[in-house]
C-alpha cells in the first residue's frame, strides 16, 4: 500500500477527507446573525427583552389611567344620558361643592389611617418576636401562618368575618357568658375586617427591617448602659421607622381603595363605593373618574412623604 498522501480532488478539496474549506462554509442564518448583533450590543438586547412588558405597561396601564384622567373632564348630558366629550370642570365643581362627597372622602381617609395605625400596633410585636426572639423553626412556622391567609380568596375571608360578626355568630357566642355583645355590622366591623385583611402587608416589611438590624448595635447599646426601653427608642425605632412607613404604603392604599368590604359588613358608604355606583348604577363615568382623582392625589402626596422618610429604601 502506498504511503503517499492522497491528492486533492474536486470531491475532496484541500485533501481534508470530505470537509469543506473555511471559505466554503455556508452563510449563517438570520437568527444567528441577529443573536451575534445582540451579543455585540447589550443595550439593544436589554431593550428588546423589555419591549413587551414596557409596551403592555404603557398601553394597558398608563394608557387606561390617561383615558381615565381625560374622561374626568367630560360630562353627562342629564336629558339624553349620553357622555358629552366637551372638556369641562363641572364634575370637579360638583364634587368640591357637595358636602356628601367631602364627607365620604374624609371618612375613607380616616378609616384608612385608622387601619394603618392599628396594623402598626399589632404587627410590631409579632414581627419583633419573629425576628429577635423566635427560634429558626418557630420563625418559619410563624411566617408561613402569616402568609398563608394571602393564598385564600379575598371574598372568602370577608364572608368569614361576616359570619363571625353576625348576631348569632362566633363573637357573640364567646362574649355571651361575660354579658357582652359584639359590635355587629357597622363601621367598627369595617375597621376590624380591614385591619385583619391588610395586617400581613405590615408584618412582612417590619420583620424584614428588624432582621437587617445588626446584632452588634444592640450589644453596643447594652454595653454603654442603655436599658431595653432606651435601646428600643434610640436604636431600634429609628432604624425600623422606614420599614414601618413602607408597610403603611400597602395598608393605607389597600384600605383607601377597598370598596368590597364596606357593603358586606356595614351600610356605610366609602369612596370606592361612590365610584363603583357611578360607573355601574348611575352610568356617570365622568363623575366617577373625577372622584377617582381624590385617592390618586392622596396617594401621590402619601408616596412623596414616604419617599422623604426613606420608605422606598426599605422595600
Amino acid at each position: 500500500m502506498s504511503d503517499t498522501a492522497t491528492p486533492a480532488t474536486p470531491a475532496d478539496p484541500g485533501g481534508r477527507g470530505g470537509l469543506p474549506a473555511k471559505g466554503d462554509l455556508p452563510a449563517t442564518t438570520w437568527p444567528r446573525r441577529l443573536a451575534t448583533a445582540l451579543y455585540r450590543h447589550p443595550r439593544a438586547q436589554l431593550g428588546l427583552l423589555l419591549s413587551a412588558p414596557l409596551g403592555w405597561l404603557l398601553i394597558a396601564y398608563i394608557g387606561s389611567l390617561a383615558l381615565l384622567a381625560v374622561s374626568a373632564f367630560w360630562r353627562l348630558d342629564p336629558f339624553s344620558g349620553n357622555i358629552v366629550h366637551d372638556l369641562s370642570l363641572q364634575n370637579f365643581q360638583n364634587i368640591l361643592g357637595s358636602d356628601i362627597y367631602r364627607t365620604v372622602a374624609l371618612r375613607t381617609i380616616g378609616f384608612a389611617a385608622a387601619v394603618t395605625i392599628t396594623d402598626v400596633i399589632l404587627a410590631f410585636p409579632i414581627a419583633f418576636f419573629m425576628a429577635r426572639v423566635a427560634a429558626p423553626r418557630t420563625r418559619a412556622l410563624l411566617l408561613v401562618s402569616i402568609l398563608l391567609p394571602l393564598w385564600s380568596g379575598y371574598l372568602v375571608k370577608v364572608y368569614a368575618w361576616r359570619l363571625i360578626l353576625s348576631e348569632n355568630g362566633l363573637l357573640n357566642w364567646a362574649l355571651a357568658p361575660f354579658g357582652l355583645h359584639g359590635p355587629g355590622y357597622g363601621e367598627v366591623a369595617v375597621w376590624l375586617v380591614m385591619s385583619y385583611l391588610w395586617l400581613p402587608y405590615m408584618i412582612v416589611p417590619i420583620f424584614a427591617g428588624l432582621e437587617r438590624i445588626p446584632e452588634s448595635l444592640l450589644e453596643a447599646s447594652g454595653d454603654l448602659g442603655a436599658r431595653d426601653g432606651m435601646t428600643f427608642r434610640r436604636v431600634i425605632l429609628p432604624l425600623i421607622f422606614p420599614s414601618v412607613v413602607a408597610g403603611s404604603i400597602f395598608t393605607f392604599s389597600l384600605a383607601l381603595g377597598d370598596y368590597i368590604t364596606p357593603p358586606l359588613v356595614s351600610s356605610t358608604t366609602f369612596l370606592g363605593n361612590v365610584i363603583s355606583s357611578n360607573v355601574g348604577v348611575s352610568g356617570n363615568q365622568p363623575l366617577a373618574a373625577a372622584y377617582a382623582f381624590v385617592p390618586a392625589v392622596v396617594m401621590t402626596i402619601y408616596l412623596i412623604v414616604a419617599r422623604r422618610l426613606g420608605a422606598f429604601d426599605a422595600l
